[in-house]
């Protein structure tokens, strides 16, 4: 039986009714593959040496910048194997390496979770793995979930723009007696190829969790991590922010979204800022109100670190007739011709009418939006059509979104059951 590395996303103690409908989180990076760690044709271990950002790989074809657009692709795995909760970005702040695709994965690894980190230098037709983060803390089988991958896009502390940052939530399969999940930080200084432990965000108290990290860079220049927090016995699960100037000492933990009633669960938050200089974070809220049953919510910060009354849940985005999202909402920016405001793009898990009936192209769609999240969305074809219409921890679970530099194309990568296991897929359009 393979080992899980699941996101214990309820408290054993959470109301029934909550459990029920939060039930997608319940094993949000379990393991259903056959234990295999899925590497593909190029590993960290072939690449040796260290070096800077702005620097290239002597084994890896150049980005050539802008050059490397989207291209329409359909869509094909990303990896041999499972391959948990995907994150993408196009390098923007590496000198020559600029137009390289980087992904991230959380892979079981026959129990030693890890991420896994795959690059395309064709503008995301074709990935190959090229690095790895192991670490003892998810190891022999103590779990591993719900990673971020980031560039930053300016310097922090002795970390010039360009480092890459990788976290993910740790020791959710620890036995509860022994349980103290933690958020840990990675870097890499030589395009992902090698990394090493930079900090701990945040340690649990308890064995209540932490999870989904998301970095951002706020007004004033601090690092920021926000995370889904468990630990606070007046809240089932709420939503927080810590910021550091050195991406190794952490402080100013605050509430973002913490909902009344005690057994409200927001939670997954997305940050993007847009360029009039607003920030916009989406995220999930799981209830027993059926008005909150995980559906999709934003709210927007004027510096990326007040997001206001943290008891204010934020506004549900929807279409022109009353369409919503539920569950596991990703957010992201993109230029868009004769708009400097640019365009935003949503997804989530499951989509759904007005009336509450799941919506045709469920699965099969994104929002758009030109008005920084004000007024109704539009749809767009998703480049990945999610065929499982199973609602847990796989399908169209927290997809990656990723524009191509001029706005045009969309890359994407969700996860689909393939014979069992759940894959990460990719693949662009356009939009």
């Amino acid at each position: 039986m393979p080992r899980r590395i699941a996101r214990q996303h309820a408290r054993n103690a959470a109301v029934a009714t909550v459990a029920a409908i939060a039930a997608l989180g319940l094993a949000a990076c379990q393991d259903t593959s056959d234990g295999a760690s899925g590497a593909a044709s190029s590993t960290a271990s072939q690449h040796s040496g260290s070096k800077g950002p702005g620097s290239s790989d002597a084994e890896a074809k150049n980005g050539e910048g802008s050059a490397a657009a989207l291209r329409k692709t359909d869509p094909k795995p990303l990896r041999d194997g499972a391959g948990l909760y995907p994150r993408a970005i196009r390098l923007e702040h590496n000198g020559k390496d600029n137009g390289r695709v980087l992904a991230s994965t959380v892979v079981p690894g026959g129990g030693n979770g890890i991420g896994a980190i795959q690059e395309s230098t064709d503008g995301g037709a074709n990935f190959n793995q090229v690095g790895t983060i192991a670490d003892p803390a998810s190891a022999d089988g103590k779990g591993l979930c719900c990673s971020v991958l980031y560039e930053l896009p300016q310097q922090v502390g002795d970390m010039p723009a360009g480092t890459l940052l990788w976290a993910a939530s740790f020791g959710q399969d620890v036995p509860k007696a022994d349980r103290h999940m933690s958020i840990r930080v990675f870097k890499s200084t030589d395009v992902g190829r090698h990394w090493s432990h930079l900090s701990t965000v945040a340690s649990a108290p308890d064995a209540n969790g932490l999870w989904e990290p998301e970095f951002s860079i706020d007004a004033d220049g601090n690092l920021v991590c926000h995370y889904s927090d468990e630990t606070d016995p007046n809240h089932s699960q709420k939503l927080v922010a810590v910021r550091s100037r050195d991406g190794v000492s952490w402080d100013g933990l605050h509430d973002t979204v913490a909902s009344a009633p005690v057994s409200d669960r927001p939670g997954m938050a997305v940050v993007r800022k847009v360029p009039d200089g607003k920030y916009v974070m989406t995220y999930e809220i799981c209830s027993d109100d059926p008005k909150f049953s995980c559906v999709v919510h934003y709210r927007t910060s004027p510096d990326g670190w007040d997001w206001g009354d943290p008891a204010n849940l934020g506004t549900r985005p929807q279409t022109a007739n009353g369409k919503y999202f539920k569950h596991a909402p990703t957010l992201a920016w993109a230029p868009e011709e004769g708009n400097p405001q640019g365009k935003l793009l949503l997804v989530g898990q499951v989509m759904y009418n007005a009336d509450g009936s799941k919506a045709e192209g469920s699965g099969r769609t994104v929002w758009t939006n030109s008005k920084g999240g004000e007024g109704a969305w539009k749809e767009i074809p998703a480049p990945v059509a999610v065929k499982s219409d199973k609602i847990d921890f796989c399908p169209n679970y927290s997809s990656s979104l990723l524009p191509s530099a001029d706005g045009r194309q969309l890359l994407e990568i969700a996860t689909d059951y393939d014979g069992g296991v759940c894959r990460p897929y990719h693949g662009t359009d356009g939009m």
